[in-house]
């Protein structure tokens, strides 16, 4: 086969064409430090740092999801911190009361204290989280969670939903617990029931906290009313269940003894009088608010008692029910705040999971689109010799010619 000057000299140049296009390509690898720029260098590594990409956005704005949703459950955390310090000052307060040394003067100055851990208890309440969302307002970002109205009676005004973030793809958290779940609720497990005695009351008789006795008996879910008649030696007390309006029998009085209510006992001392009146109720039935508690707590040490024994024993049942109630509070927001402290640590799980996987995948989008400096710096050079080295054969072999040999 025989191939003209022409082939020889065309086949050449593009062979050599291709070689300085191969280093050129090579170069530009060396100086961006990109290997991968277009999809046309390598298709299927094109596709895989496409999705690779995508995975880094997406590992990104997790990431910062999940900064936002640790911040504000941090915040959270640290405003029921202070919220509990808050009642726990306001039940030791109200356990002072029932020392019997104070007098009119004492118990206003407790009330006063009692309404300043009250405000502050408000103040928490409206607490806001770093970006100043409020924390209790549910999806009600803007808006105070509580207000006061010109009774002085503390409204809520947000919402019942609790706001969510989505921290991977597949777990959301939620960043916040609605002012109503907090504040004016009180926990499934754990509540006490509720004994209290009626304003009304003319007799002496101060009601007991309720000792459940039977926590599997169907009728502590009810409520009850113990009413007395008589007076001295035949004093009785007849308990009805108010929820299903059924009375039992009248049973003779004797103060300090248990009085049983289904599956649970309550004791009553001093003297009743006819006609006097107390209730039992579930705990959720019976005053979840914790301001109106607080209030109706600080009304009573408002109203003076030295000397009157009537009006002592109304003291003593305010006091007694509001702090059955704060107490039911306290273990309402404690368990909040386990739940809160629950999703911080699952947060924080997140972004050590995320952060490995942030790490990963530009290490596998590097090595997928990043230049080996070392493997691309010998393939420039090993090129860079072949292309030379066509070059100088090209010079050589055009020079070689018959008439060049006779010319000798």
């Amino acid at each position: 086969m025989r191939i003209s000057t022409q082939q020889y000299f065309s086949m050449n140049v593009s062979t050599m064409s291709d070689q300085q296009a191969q280093l050129s390509q090579i170069y530009q690898e060396i100086s961006s430090g990109q290997s991968l720029t277009t999809a046309a260098d390598n298709p299927l590594g094109a596709a895989q740092a496409v999705q690779l990409s995508s995975t880094a956005a997406a590992l990104s704005q997790y990431t910062t999801n999940q900064n936002t949703a640790l911040s504000s459950l941090q915040a959270e955390d640290s405003t029921l911190s202070s919220v509990i310090t808050t009642l726990q000052s306001a039940n030791t307060l109200g356990l002072s009361v029932g020392s019997g040394v104070l007098n009119d003067t004492n118990r206003e100055a407790i009330a006063a204290q009692l309404t300043s851990l009250r405000d502050q208890l408000l103040t928490y309440a409206n607490a806001t989280d770093g970006s100043g969302n409020a924390l209790f307002a549910g999806f009600q970002n803007a808006t105070k969670a509580f207000t006061t109205d010109s009774a002085g009676t503390v409204v809520y005004t947000g919402d019942t939903g609790s706001r969510t973030v989505q921290v991977t793809d597949s777990n959301a958290v939620a960043t916040g617990d609605n002012g109503l779940s907090v504040f004016m609720s009180v926990g499934a497990t754990n509540a006490q029931p509720i004994a209290s005695g009626s304003s009304a009351n003319t007799g002496t008789g101060v009601i007991g906290p309720v000792t459940i006795t039977d926590p599997t008996n169907a009728a502590n879910a009810d409520s009850y009313q113990i009413q007395f008649s008589g007076s001295g030696s035949s004093l009785t007390y007849t308990v009805t269940d108010t929820t299903t309006n059924t009375a039992g029998t009248a049973q003779p009085y004797t103060s300090g003894s248990n009085i049983t209510i289904g599956g649970q006992t309550v004791d009553i001392t001093g003297t009743p009088a006819a006609n006097d009146t107390f209730t039992v109720q579930p705990a959720n039935q019976a005053g979840t608010n914790v301001f109106a508690n607080l209030n109706a707590m600080i009304a009573a040490l408002q109203q003076p008692v030295s000397g009157n024994d009537v009006a002592s024993a109304t003291l003593q049942n305010a006091m007694n029910t509001g702090l059955s109630q704060l107490a039911n509070t306290l273990n309402n927001i404690t368990a909040v705040q386990a739940s809160v402290g629950g999703r911080e640590q699952e947060v924080e799980a997140l972004q050590t999971v995320t952060q490995t996987n942030t790490t990963q995948t530009a290490s596998d989008l590097a090595n997928l689109t990043s230049t080996d400096m070392v493997k691309t710096i010998s393939k420039y050079t090993l090129q860079q010799a072949a292309l030379q080295a066509s070059q100088q054969a090209f010079v050589k072999i055009q020079s070689m010619s018959l008439f060049q040999y006779i010319g000798n």
